[in-house]
């Protein structure tokens, strides 16, 4: 049987617990860093942006070159964050991060140097937000760094879904692009923001 939205009511749990209250086949096989690299490359494509997503600096110390294998390799730098480019000559850099947990989002899932970083990138003029996806409920928000450096002052661990509904934004889910974060900045003004 087809349900709408590839939802699935699920009968064998408590209907009171929000992340138990429907099984999500929508997303299945797809990840939010896939669904980013997909909609970057959509907005290289139209022209409309160029963002890219940073390499992870790693030296490598070993290879096999019959196999074509590396054996060894470190991180020679901790990461800054995921992704980086322009849109509309304003300089963009952030964070994208999944979580299954469906009521919180915990800290621990951002490095303090990645939080200074984005700190960082909003001082000097650029747009630093976070992208975080919930998985298990299919919802996936734009949190601006301005929002997440009035989070932090709090001192509390974890991000309630509460603050995401109240102070971030939903990015509803298209075919394409499937993450339209772009659409969002320019809804609440997000490239004017930045100066």
């Amino acid at each position: 049987m087809n349900y709408p939205n590839g939802l699935k009511k699920d009968r064998t749990t408590n209907n009171n617990n929000l992340c138990n209250k429907y099984i999500n086949y929508a997303n299945r096989g797809m990840n939010l860093e896939d669904d980013l690299n997909k909609t970057n490359e959509y907005y290289r494509n139209i022209d409309k942006a160029y963002i890219y997503k940073k390499p992870t600096p790693i030296k490598i110390v070993k290879v096999n070159y019959k196999n074509n294998e590396i054996k060894e390799g470190y991180f020679t730098t901790p990461s800054t964050t995921d992704y980086n480019g322009i849109y509309k000559g304003k300089y963009i850099d952030f964070e994208a991060k999944e979580t299954k947990n469906c009521k919180n989002f915990p800290l621990t899932n951002i490095h303090p140097h990645q939080l200074k970083h984005l700190e960082n990138i909003e001082k000097h003029g650029g747009i630093a937000f976070l992208i975080v996806r919930f998985t298990k409920l299919n919802r996936t928000y734009l949190l601006l760094e301005k929002d997440l450096q009035n989070f932090l002052i709090s001192n509390k661990k974890t991000i309630n879904i509460k603050y995401f509904d109240e102070k971030a934004y939903l990015i509803k889910e298209k075919y394409t692009p499937r993450v339209d974060y772009l659409e969002v900045l320019d809804k609440m003004g997000g490239i004017e923001y930045g100066k």
